[in-house]
Order: structure tokens, then C-alpha cells, then sequence
């Protein structure tokens, strides 16, 4: 029976309105929903405007005969100035700017018509050179050369503008959504985002070339149209001044002083700065993905059906993913993640030494994605949540661009090199477009420094309190600190613990089981060549790999025992998530590669059967490799078991 409450004047009361706040911003459910739909539906305007540019600008530069360092400098350096010299800015007086719009539309709003300007004549480069060579006296200069030279200047107008989106679009998160939504509401914002890039990808991408003009158009018009009505209906709430400034720290020299002595003072802020910045030095080559696929006969149908295919499979992914990000900590998982990415990465080097048909390598691609969605749902939705478990709350924005700083400070040179690197491997190669395979080179070597300086972090984050007592550092704080809300975690788990190994066993020993079978087949069919290597190489390899594993197996089973008795450990223990995630990525993975070699069995081509096979056995070393190293750095930080906050539970 329901009992209806009284006021004391014997009148039945109204219900009571369950509230959510963030600062001085109240919501209802009703207003939580209206928030979350206009933040999303600026977010799928965004992505889809910010995808226009990088994907069809290198082909337009490359139709004019560009240079790969000049793309590289145009897509990657000319970028990574303004991001250098504009975001850090724009950041830094946003954390300290005060109206009655707020500390971040303002930002957003007052660039909009200026950045879709810019955008539109990107897209009609062709159309204002001919306008100017016809009314102007630049007639006697080639066209290609005049619309290479607008496509500059129309680029670095169009990032000066965007830069200022960039800086504070996803601080005003951190300033209107209330704190226990935010894991909930970032997975939402990544399901959305992806969902527009696979939109764009499947039904719009394969007509970059045909319909240039049009796509930029339409994305001109519906980023100001969205982005326009995001600003016009979030609200943000007021904010007090920052403590620990007063009115000469934020202005002028005062401005700049303070900025460099709070960011970078620090040596924890400093490895991050670092891992990002290498980060994106390995993305630097991105702009030449397109080229890679192209020279493995992809047309760009198949480029974007690929591309939507890895974006669909991620949305489906990141909804289920999205639960664990605060129950395992977003720092954790980005540097597992990044670990074994190195490995991800390193595996396509093996297209250096094997082509396939286009036909092939595209389904072959497909199956890839779909199988490696869960770990890019994961990894993706951690990054910018990590950044709020490490950073100080009132100075996000600060802290934000001063990792951009330096990681635009390292795209600068990183665009322009990526594209001499290119061209390097084209002269190696008589000019061929061969040299786009080695992109999986440079970005192995960069994500791997990367991951090493994240590695450094994450050490750091554990000497400073790691799950339960990490705050971040801050020198303008008597403490040395800022508080930090502390959100409880789970720690490894002896159950999943063991059912991630059996995936790993799986792994391990798939290979061993399946190489006797493929063996038979290629002695069947006298692909004699390809049975005396998988017998004097693979199969050994694989042997190798399986006992290392199972060695590494016992010491990990050993620390759990003493973790259980309390004793010390050798090492450290690994926490079960994200290995659960990898090891069904890499389990699942053996199906592509087993394709891989009777693809190329069917094709007669040995040599390349051969190479899969022994990429195999060199992964599965690295695998055991990045599982010893997770150990190595949980050593003294990760040595309890079986112990779950009743908060999550």
C-alpha cells in the first residue's frame, strides 16, 4: 500500500523532484536529458565537420601534384603552430574567464561564422582561383601553384578559428554535467561521435572526389546551423574566481608566467605532456593512410566502408564498455592499452612483405576491425576520463593546452617529417607508391616511445596514491595538492585473473594445434617450400612461445597465492580487465590469421604464407613480452587480490 505523505495543513504534498547538480547548475531528469541532447547533437555537427577536412584535403593536395612534405606540413605542421600558440591561449583564459554566458560558449559562439567561412572556401579553392585569376594579376601564375597557396591560407585560417572550438569544447563537460554521469555521458558522447564518422565514412566518403564541393557545403552549413543551436540552449552555471591568483597573474607577462610555472613545474605533468606528444607525432602519418590502402588496391569505397565498418563496430562496442571505464580507472586502461597497441601496430608491418588482392586484403581488414572493436571502444572512451582522474579540476582547460602545447610543438616538425619519411621510401623505391607501407614503421616506433613515457606515469600515479589516495600535484596549493574526488575501483580478481589466462593459453596454444593441419594442406597440394619453413621455423616458434608463456603463467599464479597469504610478491599483479578485453582480441585474432595463410596458400604464394607465419611467432613474443612488463610495473603498487569497495559492488 502506498502512503501518501501530508502537509501539516492536512493537504496532501507535492512529490518531491529528484535534483542533480553541477556548481550552481540544478537539474531535473527531464532538464538532464535536454543537456545531454544538445551537448550530443553538437558533437555529431563537429565530428562530422572535423572529419571533411582531414580525409579529402590530401587527395585534392595530392590531384595537384603536391609533395608529401608539403601535405605533411599542410595537414600536421601548419596545424600544430596554431595549436601551439593559439589552444594554450584560449584554454588558460577560459579556465579564468567570467560572463553571463559562461566560460566557454562565448568561445565557441564568436567563431562560428568565421570558421564556416573558412570551410566553405576550402572546398571552391578551384573556383576562387579561377575569380582571382581572372580579375586579378595573378593570371600569369599557374593555376595549381595559385590553388596550393589559397589551400594554405585557407587552411591556416580555418584551424585559427577551430582552434578556439578545439580548446573548450570538451571543457564545458567537465563545467555542466553533474560528476556521477560523467563515465555514462562520455561513453554516450564517444557512441555519438563514431556514429557520425560512420555516417560520413560509409554513405558520404566514396564521393570526395566527385562531389567535393558539396560535402564541404553541407558540412559548412550543418556545423553552423548545430554548433549554433548547442550554444544558444546550454546554459552554464557561475563560477568563483581561482583560487590562489590574483588580477596581475592572469594578465599580460603575469599571464604567461603563471601559466609555465603551474604546468610545468612538475615532473608527473611532464611524462604526460611527453606521451601525448609522441602520440601524436606517430599520428603525424595518418594523412597518409588513404595512400596505404589505395596501394593495396582498395578503391575509396572500400577505404570507407572499412573505416564505417571499425566505427559501427566501436559504437556497439563502447556500450557495453562504457560501465567499466570508472570500475577499472581510465588511467589503467590507456596504459595497458597503449602497451599492447606497440603490438597492434607492429603486426601491419607484415604488408611490407606480402600483398594480397584488393579483394582479400578488404575482407581481411573487415573481420580485423570488427574483432579489435571492444579494445578500441575501451582504450577510446579511457582517454579523456584519464585526463580528469590526473589533472586539476580548476585548471582542466590550463592543463589541457599545456599538453597541447607540447604536443603541437612535436607535430610542427612531426607533419613535415612524416612526409619526407615518405618520400625517402619513394626514392628508395623508384617512386613508387610501395612507400606507403612503411607508415606502420614510424607508427610503431613513436607509439612505442609513447607508451613508455605513459608507463613512467602511470609509475608515478602509483608512488602518489594510485586507486584510493592520488591527488594531483599543485604548486599554487599550500599542500602541494588539489583535492580530487576519489572514485572507488575494483582491483584484480583471482576468478577473471584466471579467465583472462585462459584466453592467453588459448592464444598460445591455437597456433602449435593449427600448424600441424595447415602442414598436411600444403603437403597435399605440394606447396613444398611453405611445408619445410612452417616445420624448420613456425612450428618452432610457436613451441618457443607457448613454454615462455606458460613460465610466465606460474610466477603470475605464484604472486597470487602470496597475495592471498599476504606475503610478498615477486612481482606484481596484473588487473583482469583489460587483459580479459586483449587476450579476446588476440585470441580471436588466430581466425584472421589462419585466412591470412590460406589465402595466401591458395594464391601461390608461399613466401607470403611463410611470412605470416613467422609474424605470428614474433607476436606471440611480444604479447608474453607487454604481459611480463604489466607485471613489472604493478611491482610494489599492485599487491592485494580479491579486494572489491562495497561502493561498487
Amino acid at each position: 500500500m502506498q502512503i501518501k505523505q501530508l502537509s501539516p495543513s492536512g493537504f496532501q504534498a507535492a512529490p518531491t523532484v529528484k535534483t542533480y547538480h553541477c556548481g550552481t547548475l540544478t537539474y531535473t531528469r527531464a532538464g538532464l536529458f535536454a543537456l545531454f541532447t544538445w551537448l550530443l547533437w553538437g558533437d555529431f555537427c563537429y565530428t562530422l565537420m572535423e572529419a571533411v577536412v582531414p580525409s579529402i584535403l590530401p587527395l585534392k593536395l595530392k590531384d595537384l601534384g603536391s609533395p608529401n612534405w608539403f601535405i605533411g606540413m599542410i595537414m600536421a605542421t601548419l596545424p600544430g603552430i596554431l595549436n601551439m600558440t593559439i589552444c594554450p591561449w584560449v584554454s588558460f583564459k577560459s579556465d579564468r574567464y567570467r560572463s553571463k554566458w559562461g566560460r566557454r560558449i562565448p568561445f565557441i559562439i564568436c567563431t562560428l561564422p568565421f570558421l564556416c567561412i573558412c570551410l566553405a572556401m576550402l572546398g571552391f579553392s578551384d573556383e576562387i582561383t579561377g575569380f582571382l585569376q581572372r580579375h586579378s594579376g595573378l593570371r600569369e601564375y599557374a593555376p595549381t601553384s595559385v590553388t596550393l597557396g589559397l589551400i594554405a591560407i585557407f587552411m591556416v585560417m580555418f584551424q585559427f578559428f577551430n582552434m578556439f572550438v578545439a580548446s573548450v569544447f570538451c571543457f564545458l563537460f567537465n563545467d555542466v554535467v553533474p560528476a556521477q554521469f560523467m563515465g555514462r555521458f562520455i561513453g554516450t558522447f564517444r557512441i555519438v561521435g563514431t556514429g557520425a564518422g560512420a555516417l560520413y565514412n560509409f554513405f558520404i566518403f566514396k564521393y570526395a572526389n566527385t562531389h567535393m564541393h558539396e560535402i564541404f557545403l553541407g558540412a559548412t552549413l550543418l556545423y553552423f546551423v548545430g554548433i549554433g543551436m548547442m550554444c544558444l540552449m546550454v546554459k552554464e552555471g557561475q563560477y568563483p574566481p581561482l583560487e590562489g591568483e590574483t588580477g596581475k597573474s592572469n594578465k599580460g607577462w603575469g599571464g604567461i608566467k603563471t601559466f609555465l610555472k603551474e604546468s610545468f613545474t612538475h615532473k608527473f605533468y611532464w611524462m604526460r605532456f611527453l606521451s601525448t606528444a609522441f602520440s601524436a607525432t606517430a599520428g603525424a602519418i595518418g594523412a597518409f593512410t588513404i595512400f596505404f590502402y589505395q596501394n593495396m588496391g582498395l578503391d575509396l569505397d572500400h577505404v570507407g566502408k572499412i573505416t564505417a565498418t571499425s566505427s559501427v563496430a566501436v559504437i556497439a562496442a563502447t556500450y557495453f564498455m562504457a560501465i567499466y571505464i570508472d570500475r577499472w580507472h581510465p588511467l589503467r586502461i590507456c596504459v595497458y592499452s597503449a602497451v599492447f597497441g606497440v603490438i597492434g601496430l607492429a603486426i601491419n608491418m607484415v604488408w611490407i612483405f606480402v600483398t594480397l588482392p584488393g579483394s582479400y586484403f578488404f575482407w581481411l581488414n573487415i573481420g580485423n576491425v570488427v574483432i579489435s572493436s571492444f579494445w578500441a571502444a575501451l582504450a577510446g572512451v579511457a582517454a579523456f576520463p584519464a585526463e580528469m582522474r590526473i589533472f586539476p579540476q580548476s585548471r582542466f582547460g590550463q592543463f589541457c593546452s599545456a599538453q597541447a602545447l607540447i604536443r603541437s610543438a612535436f607535430t610542427i616538425f612531426a607533419g613535415m617529417a612524416a612526409g619526407l619519411f615518405i618520400d625517402f621510401f619513394k626514392w628508395t623505391f623508384n617512386g613508387s607508391d610501395f612507400a606507403y607501407r612503411f607508415i606502420y614503421l614510424w607508427l610503431t616506433v613513436f607509439a612505442g616511445i609513447s607508451a613508455f613515457f605513459l608507463v613512467l606515469v602511470y609509475i608515478q600515479w602509483n608512488r602518489m596514491g594510485g586507486d584510493k589516495h592520488f591527488h594531483p600535484p599543485a604548486s599554487w596549493n599550500p599542500e602541494g595538492v588539489e583535492e580530487l574526488p576519489l572514485v572507488p575501483t575494483i582491483g584484480p580478481q583471482t576468478k577473471w585473473l584466471k579467465i583472462s589466462f585462459l584466453l592467453f593459453d588459448g592464444v598460445m596454444s591455437l597456433p602449435v594445434l593449427s600448424i600441424p593441419f595447415l602442414m598436411l594442406w600444403m603437403f597435399s597440394h605440394k606447396e613444398m617450400f611453405a611445408f619445410k619453413w612452417y616445420g624448420l621455423a613456425v612450428l618452432p616458434l610457436s613451441l618457443l612461445a607457448l613454454a615462455a608463456w606458460w613460465i610466465l603463467k606460474r610466477s603470475i599464479y605464484a604472486d597470487m597465492a602470496a597475495a592471498r597469504d599476504k606475503k610478498p610478491l615477486r612481482n606484481g599483479l596484473p588487473h583482469h580487465g583489460v587483459l580479459i578485453v586483449i587476450g579476446s582480441n588476440f585470441l580471436l585474432a588466430i581466425g584472421i590469421w589462419i585466412c591470412q595463410v590460406f589465402s595466401a596458400l591458395y594464391l601461390n604464394l608461399e613466401n607470403g604464407a611463410i611470412t605470416f607465419g613467422i609474424a605470428n611467432g614474433i607476436t606471440n613474443f611480444l604479447i608474453i613480452g607487454a604481459l611480463y612488463l604489466i607485471c613489472r610495473i604493478e611491482r610494489g603498487f599492485s599487491t592485494a587480490i580479491d579486494e572489491v569497495p562495497e561502493v561498487v559492488q
